[in-house]
């Protein structure tokens, strides 16, 4: 039952990618962004919706009220594609940081430049630092939001939080902008590279504002916090 649920579930989610994003090219020259990024979410629920109808994977999302009205830095663990769709919803207008090579992809690449996302060299980790660091002040300065995944590639649950990178404190201190902590355990449901969903609730902390003057430190607490979340909910 659980293949053919998931079957279901990966057909209709895929087949609704070309017509989402060919409407999203579309209409790209007459939306602000913050208006394509909102059409973009429904898109977004839609799918988490038919995850949960289709493999029952649901989600609960604990201190939803910790995310400020002004620009922020959301720094979350990395498992899969759960959060990848989920944190898109949480706030707007927001830059994610995505590798560049996706700009590639037909259609779905296409739409996500028109996001404005900032785009990562991994071939180029120095320059690649400087270059989120330069444009994600820019984009916070503009009204956006900065989602972040500073383990840098996904982590199965198993292998549980991982070393961040420091581009989180870093950006903070730069540009002024909280970071807030989020914490998740999807990668137990939707598993990173694996074809079948499994049933369960993805539970979903946000933690408060975190401020800071020592970089070092402000990427330190947002770990701990992260991490000692996610013992309590994996």
């Amino acid at each position: 039952m659980a293949l053919i649920r998931s079957i279901a579930f990966n057909v209709i989610f895929y087949l609704s990618i070309f017509p989402i994003t060919s409407v999203i090219i579309i209409l790209y020259p007459f939306l602000s962004t913050i208006a394509l990024q909102r059409f973009g979410a429904i898109w977004i629920k839609f799918s988490l919706f038919l995850l949960k109808f289709l493999c029952g994977v649901s989600w609960r999302v604990e201190g939803r009220e910790n995310i400020p009205k002004e620009p922020s830095i959301l720094v979350s663990n990395h498992q899969g594609q759960w959060e990848s769709l989920f944190l898109q919803t949480l706030c707007f207008p927001s830059s994610s940081i995505v590798k560049k090579e996706i700009f590639y992809i037909p259609f779905f690449g296409w739409a996500v430049a028109c996001m404005k996302p900032i785009t990562l060299d991994r071939n180029n980790k120095f320059g690649g630092l400087k270059k989120v660091l330069k444009e994600g002040v820019i984009k916070i300065k503009k009204g956006f939001s900065i989602i972040l995944f500073p383990e840098g590639t996904r982590i199965s649950p198993e292998e549980g939080i991982q070393t961040f990178a420091s581009s989180c404190g870093l950006l903070s201190i730069n540009s002024g902008a909280p970071i807030i902590p989020i914490c998740h355990n999807s990668g137990l449901f939707w598993k990173n590279k694996r074809f079948i969903k499994t049933p369960g609730e993805v539970i979903v902390r946000i933690g408060k504002p975190m401020h800071g003057s020592d970089a070092k430190k402000l990427t330190n607490d947002a770990y701990e916090w992260i991490k000692s979340n996610y013992k309590e909910i994996s």
